[in-house]
């Protein structure tokens, strides 16, 4: 007698379909197939061309959440994965002919769990990734924020595209933000205010959005923590402009404790640069700022004295000047006159003087009441042309070629007109003329013959000077 054999029951086998009879359908089946988002649970149904449908309407929604990273395309792909599940199961549960298939059901719901796993972990590791970009920029680290978002691939944009999307504008903002690092390091470079300022309308730009307020701030100290550069006049320069700038957000406002902590000592070390290549206006300029901007500041004694030593060489430039424009008494230092507060005072005793104009006389002058720069002198004199001045002795002579015309000659002394001018205030002093004397009436007086119209020698004549009588007229000019 055959004892049984005791062991796990096995499901009946489906029984087979009779040939020709229509294939019943199982609706549980053909919902976990269309669950997948690949149109399985048609193909379950035998109707491949909803399949095909499904799958495509599936590749689209994809490639338009992954472009465009919105939450409502996830939306519209959620609709559509529940339409096409309840349409799978709809269409299975009109079909007069339906039944359990177990082996549909375990295939479709395998394909299912691991299209929806795939999806959650790759959606997870997303998460993952932005909570790592999101770490870096609060660190202000932009370097790693951007490390990190660079993990992303097509899968992480599939599953989670709003997700990464975050990612992608934080590594937008990044990028905008390493133009503004360029712009300003330019600028700090070469003290061009444009850069300055489109780096910091980069910034502000950035700062609109929300969250980047450590990145920002990461930026603009590396550019201040760069001041005072090697070049004090763009280092004052940058200073004066964030010094200047409107204030806007808290993140950028801070440029302006830098500016007060970098300009004063790069205003006086550019003023001293200035002052080293001539340039004394734009030194000047620079002192008095400090002294503007910073009247406190202990380098204030030091920026005043740079403004009165570009002060005294821009008086001394500009007598220079003058007296090199001078052809006459009329012309140049002798029309328009000009102080120099660093010259020697004009006192008593021998003063120095430059001479100007006419120098037939001033020629005849020693050389130690000459001064040939300005620098050293306490004075300018201008001397005019020669004039007649009072009248000496008058004497007759006789012209040999016509005798009967005898001619009376008077002698003057040389009258020189002068302008004298104290260099210290460029003020006219006294005394406005000099006159030479010198010896007259010689017993024989010779002139030139110019032709036949020349009736001999003029009336008036000059005395005939020495170079003590010449002195002797000037000293009274140069000595007080």
């Amino acid at each position: 007698m055959d004892h049984p054999t005791h062991g796990p029951r096995r499901p009946p086998a489906e029984p087979p379909e009779p040939s020709g009879a229509p294939v019943p359908r199982d609706p549980v089946a053909a919902a976990l197939g269309n669950a997948s988002l690949l149109g399985i649970g048609y193909l379950l149904l035998g109707r491949p061309r909803l399949a095909a449908l499904a799958a495509l309407g599936t590749v689209v929604l994809l490639g338009l959440t992954a472009s465009a990273a919105a939450t409502w395309c996830e939306t519209l792909l959620l609709l559509w994965w529940a339409a096409g599940t309840a349409h799978g199961w709809l269409l299975a549960r009109g079909r007069a002919e339906h039944a359990v298939r177990r082996g549909q059901r375990a295939g479709a719901l395998a394909v299912t769990v691991a299209v929806l796993l795939t999806a959650a972990l790759l959606r997870a590791g997303a998460y993952g990734i932005e909570d790592r970009v999101d770490e870096a920029r609060e660190d202000g680290d932009c370097e790693e924020a951007v490390a990190a978002q660079g993990e992303v691939w097509f899968g992480h944009r599939l599953a989670g595209a709003p997700v990464v999307g975050h990612g992608d504008a934080v590594v937008e903002a990044c990028r905008r933000l390493e133009q503004a690092a360029s712009a300003l390091a330019d600028a700090g470079r070469n003290g061009d205010t444009e850069e300055l300022e489109r780096g910091f309308g980069i910034l502000a730009r950035v700062l609109r959005e929300p969250g980047n307020e450590e990145t920002v701030g990461t930026v603009l100290d590396a550019f201040l923590d760069g001041l005072p550069t090697g070049d004090p006049c763009r280092t004052a320069d940058t200073a004066d402009w964030l010094r200047h700038r409107d204030p806007g957000h808290p993140v950028l406002d801070r440029s302006a404790d830098a500016a007060t902590r970098t300009e004063p000592a790069a205003l006086v070390e550019c003023g001293d640069d200035l002052m080293d290549e001539d340039d004394w206006r734009q030194a000047r300029a620079r002192y008095q700022r400090l002294l503007d901007a910073y009247p406190d500041d202990p380098r204030a004694d030091e920026a005043r004295g740079g403004v009165e030593k570009a002060t005294l060489a821009i008086e001394l430039d500009t007598v220079r000047r003058l007296i090199g424009k001078t052809f006459d008494a009329k012309s140049g230092y002798c029309d328009a006159p000009a102080g120099y507060r660093g010259a020697p005072p004009y006192r008593k005793g021998l003063n120095r003087a430059v001479f100007l104009g006419d120098t037939e006389y001033t020629g005849k002058l020693p050389d130690g009441w000459r001064a040939d720069d300005p620098a050293e002198a306490a004075l300018v004199v201008c001397a005019g042309r020669a004039e007649n001045g009072a009248a000496v002795e008058t004497c007759h002579y006789e012209n040999d070629r016509f005798a009967h015309l005898p001619h009376e000659v008077t002698f003057h002394k040389v009258r020189i007109p002068l302008k004298v001018y104290e260099l210290r205030t460029g003020k006219r002093v006294d005394p406005r003329e000099v006159q030479i004397g010198g010896g007259s009436c010689p017993r024989v007086l010779r002139y030139e013959y110019y032709g036949a119209y020349d009736y001999g020698p003029g009336s008036d004549r000059f005395v005939s000077t020495t170079t003590s009588g010449v002195r002797d007229a000037f000293r009274p000019v140069v000595r007080r």
